[in-house]
Order: C-alpha cells, then structure tokens, then sequence
C-alpha cells in the first residue's frame, strides 16, 4: 500500500516475522522530551490497538462467512499490532497503561453492540474506527521522533489499517449491492 510517496508494505501480511536480533534496547542518548513523545505514543497506540483486537474479536459470530474470515484475519492482525507496540514499550524500558483495561471494555463495547445491530452496523464500526486509527497514526507519526526500527513498525501498521478500510468499504458496497438487487425484485 503506498500513500502519498510513503514506503509499500504488503498488507497480506498478517503476522510479520521478529526475529531474536531484532529485539534492542532502546533510547539510549535521546532526550528527555524526545522519550516523553515516544513513550506517550507509544502508550497510545497500544491500547487503541488492543481496543480493536477487541472490537473484531466480539464482532465474530459462528456463522461461516467470508465477513467472519475477514473479521478473524483483522483480529489477528491486530493482535500483531498489540503485540508490536508492547514489545517496544519495553525496548524503551517502559510498562504498558494500567488503565489498559478501561480499552479492552471499550473494544467490547464497540464490537459486541455492532454484532448485535447486524453485519452492516458491523461493516460500519469497522471503518469508522479504522479511519479514526490511521488518523491518529498521521499525527503520532508527525508530531514524534521516532527512531527508525519503531518509525517503519508504526507505518507498516498504518498501511494495515488502510487495508482494513478498504476491505471493509468493499464488503459494505456489495452487501448495499445486493440488498437493493433484492429489493428491486420485490416490486
């Protein structure tokens, strides 16, 4: 997914590979201020991301579907993004939000009430939530200064979201499709 000149990332990817090596210490010679914006961002991102593990996770219904396949390849991905962020929160020698939970509850929230308003409530959830994070993530990625390895798992993660809007726009259109197909025939 490329936007406006940003590096590709291929958003198939649900899960991407971390290695032993890539794990480092972080922020060692970074300013005070410079470690406040990245741990606030940081801190940011990692209850958001588990806040949408949530709303997709709670969105699943036993139905077999293609919207439950996608829901459970957006959950995992998610889960990826959370376990992204945690995993530099304590590179930089820092501890997740304990008010993490308050997010898992919203996430609950956001996904068990939309399951329960139906597929398209669902579709819609989706991509207001998801056009909210790639916002947030333009602004975090603008207004912090980042070191490069967290720069690239924050963009990567953005294109991800881009993915999820896109998939879900495209899911919600055919549904409206075939919902006024149906209709039409009935008069």
């Amino acid at each position: 997914m490329e936007k406006q000149g940003k590096l590709k990332y291929d958003i198939s990817i649900i899960r991407t590979q971390v290695r032993t090596e890539d794990i480092r210490l972080r922020g060692q010679g970074f300013s005070s201020s410079r470690l406040r914006g990245i741990k606030k961002g940081l801190l940011t991102l990692h209850t958001l991301e588990l806040m949408a593990t949530n709303i997709y996770r709670f969105q699943i219904t036993k139905k077999v579907s293609e919207h439950n396949r996608q829901l459970i390849a957006a959950m995992g991905n998610e889960m990826t993004h959370f376990q992204d962020f945690q995993i530099k929160l304590f590179e930089y020698g820092w501890k997740p939000s304990k008010l993490i939970s308050g997010y898992w509850f919203a996430g609950f929230v956001f996904g068990y009430f939309s399951r329960l308003m139906g597929s398209r409530a669902i579709l819609k959830t989706g991509i207001w939530v998801e056009t909210k994070a790639v916002n947030h993530y333009d602004k975090l990625l603008q207004a912090i200064e980042w070191d490069d390895d967290t720069r690239k798992t924050i963009e990567k993660n953005q294109a991800d979201e881009y993915g999820h809007i896109n998939r879900w726009k495209n899911l919600l259109s055919a549904k409206e499709k075939k919902h006024k197909n149906i209709r039409g025939r009935q008069y």
